[in-house]
This record gives structure tokens, C-alpha cells and sequence, in this order.
């Protein structure tokens, strides 16, 4: 009975060190805050808080269900961001990761487990940014304007170490959304496309447009399905003839209107010469005869 005792108050004993040990550690080393991804064109930052003082963090990261890896660059640093960018292999997955709250590099510490903060999921197929696109306007044809689109480059390279494009990667997955509008109007129309040359034909002869081009990702959810907005730029146009600038019956009302006030000003002409040749007439009549 006084050994099965002595176990139990060894066991208690052990419970509340380890106990006490975790609670130290906590103390100590502050677990990190406000964990969060960003992604820009597949470059993928994990970042988090505070600026460490006398400890450091180590960064854990897995496809979900898989086994933990540790990023070289993120062991043991006093930053409080890891570039992850070429870790995700798998642009499909989704992942998490863990920061690790841990002594500085270089010291030890007899601690068992130290305290972390794990993120969120994230993928880089469906949650990273696309960034804007650049794109010419090529017009052939007084009511056809082709927009050509270059596919913004990413962070990710090929073997033969050329960059990726988000065609590259999204394949038949990525379509554009085109906005447009008459120069002199508000009012706009939408166009998707899965190609990157963009034919708009429903467009009024010799009239200037104005576009704006963004990546589409159907398959995101909505809040992340649209890239950055490009800038807009406009195609040329012709200037205009009265009979485009305004309707038939402005153009008849014109007319009309100048062709009374012409008439006018001749009625007014012909009366005032009237008026004078018979005031001419009266002068005459009443001088005397010669010879009287």
C-alpha cells in the first residue's frame, strides 16, 4: 500500500511539473498573433506578430492530412514573416501551418513542447491574388476592335527557369472579364473570353471605346473569383458628321428655323425699300414747275 502510494504522489508530482513547465514556457516564449497568408501572383508570405525579443519562431507547414516540413529560411529567425512561395509544391492543396515560439538560436532549453499558433488554410490555386493585366487595342475594322492580353507573370518558375504565367498554370480555368463603354457615355457592357485576344464586334462605326480589362476564376468562390482591375485605355475614333452628332429632326428643325429667319430679313428688306422710294415719290410731287 506505501508503494502504490509513493507511485501515485510520483505520478502527481510529474503531472504538475510538467504542468508548471508548459505555463513557464507560455509565459516565456508569447505565442504568435494575428497569423495570417498573403499572395500575390503565387507569392506566398505567412506572416504573424510580435517582433521576438529573447526567443525566435520556427514555421511548420503541411498539406492538410500530411506530415509536418520545416522551411530552411524560417528555423529559428526573429522575423515575423517566411516566404513559402517555392515550399507549396502542390498549387491545388490546401495547407496550413504552425509558428513555433522557441529559444534564439544558438541556446537550449529543457522545455517538452513549446507554445504555437496555427493558421489558417490556404491555398494557392484558389486564394492567391492575380495582379492587372496589361493589354493593346488593335483596331481593323471601323466597328471591330481586338484586345490583346498579356498574361500576367507569377512568382513561379519552370524548370528551364522561365517564369509561369497564370495561363500557365490556371490553363482553361482563367478567363478575362472585359468592361467597356463609349467614350462620351457611362454607360457599360461586360465580356468573358477564355482566350487572351478579345474580339468586340458590337461596337458603333468610328466611335471611341474605353476598356478595362481583370482575370476571372470561375471556379472561386465570388469574393475572390475577379484579379486587380487594369487601366483603362481607349480606341480612336472619327469625329463624328451632323448627321451621327445629331437626329433628323433637330437637323430639319434647324433648317426650318433658319430658313424663316432668312425669309424674315428679306420681308424686312423689301419694306423698308417700299418705305423709301415712297418717300422719294412724295419729295418729288411737291416742288414747283419750272417756267411759273
Amino acid at each position: 500500500m506505501e508503494n502504490i502510494g509513493q507511485r501515485r504522489l510520483h505520478m502527481l508530482l510529474f503531472i504538475l511539473f510538467v504542468f508548471f513547465m508548459k505555463a513557464c514556457v507560455s509565459d516565456t516564449f508569447p505565442k504568435a498573433q494575428n497569423v495570417a497568408w498573403s499572395s500575390f501572383n503565387f507569392k506566398t508570405m505567412l506572416t504573424w506578430s510580435p517582433k521576438p525579443r529573447n526567443y525566435s519562431y520556427t514555421v511548420e507547414f503541411s498539406e492538410i492530412g500530411q506530415d509536418r516540413e520545416r522551411s530552411p529560411h524560417c528555423i529559428r529567425t526573429m522575423e515575423t514573416e517566411c516566404d513559402l512561395t517555392t515550399e507549396l509544391k502542390n498549387l491545388k492543396s490546401s495547407y496550413n501551418a504552425d509558428i513555433l515560439s522557441e529559444p534564439m538560436l544558438g541556446m537550449t532549453s529543457e522545455m517538452i513542447e513549446f507554445p504555437y499558433t496555427t493558421s489558417e488554410r490556404f491555398s494557392p490555386y484558389h486564394d492567391t491574388v492575380i495582379g492587372r493585366p496589361e493589354f493593346k487595342i488593335e483596331v481593323s475594322d471601323k466597328r471591330k476592335v481586338t484586345l490583346i492580353v498579356s498574361d500576367v507573370q507569377t512568382a513561379l518558375f519552370k524548370e528551364s527557369k522561365e517564369r509561369l504565367s497564370i495561363r500557365d498554370i490556371f490553363k482553361d480555368d482563367l478567363q478575362y472579364k472585359v468592361i467597356y463603354r463609349k467614350a462620351k457615355s457611362t454607360g457599360k457592357k461586360e465580356k468573358f473570353s477564355k482566350s487572351s485576344t478579345i474580339e468586340l464586334t458590337d461596337l458603333d462605326r468610328g466611335v471611341s471605346y474605353c476598356f478595362t480589362v481583370q482575370a476571372y476564376l470561375a471556379f472561386r468562390p465570388q469574393d475572390k473569383q475577379l484579379g486587380e482591375l487594369s487601366h483603362i485605355q481607349c480606341s480612336p475614333g472619327e469625329d463624328p458628321s451632323i448627321f451621327e452628332e445629331y437626329s433628323v429632326g433637330v437637323i430639319a428643325g434647324a433648317i426650318l428655323i433658319i430658313i424663316l429667319a432668312v425669309s424674315a430679313i428679306i420681308v424686312i428688306i423689301m419694306m423698308c425699300c417700299r418705305r423709301k422710294k415712297r418717300a422719294q415719290n412724295s419729295g418729288k410731287e411737291g416742288l414747283p414747275l419750272n417756267g411759273f
